[in-house]
């Protein structure tokens, strides 16, 4: 199960990245060819989502079956064991979460790019034309 961590990581890390790169200011001759790069991932990270889901689903079952430790004949091994795992939980939510709000932003983010650099190019036609 630990691979498929990794591959969340590594996805959110991409999305983190590029969206840095897009929003970054000075980098306009990187930043054309960054959106049509951006542009053609955003379709293939969008299965982010049924994945993050799926791992939901499973920190889910965990926490439904997981033997609870609230009494008193808990060995500190035991207790320590059940903290840890509380704590796994919590971290791959976040990192779920994580992936999820980079995505969005980044599919939100290139659409106003997008959008700005047509109203540019709009604003330089009409500049021509005058």
């Amino acid at each position: 199960m630990a691979f498929e961590w990794v591959v969340l990581g590594y996805a959110a890390g991409a999305e983190a990245i590029t969206l840095l790169l897009l929003t970054l200011p000075g980098l306009n001759p990187l930043r054309k060819g960054l959106i049509t790069v951006t542009r053609n991932l955003l379709k293939p990270f969008l299965s982010i989502v049924p994945f993050c889901l799926f791992l939901l689903m499973d920190i889910y079952w965990k926490y439904e079956t997981r033997p609870t430790c609230e009494s008193e004949s808990c060995s500190p091994s035991e207790h320590l064991r059940h903290q840890k795992s509380i704590m796994k939980s919590q971290r791959n939510a976040l990192l779920i979460a994580c992936a999820l709000i980079f995505y969005w932003l980044l599919y939100a983010v290139t659409g106003l790019v997008v959008k700005i650099d047509l109203l540019n190019k709009r604003v330089e036609k009409l500049k021509a034309q005058d």
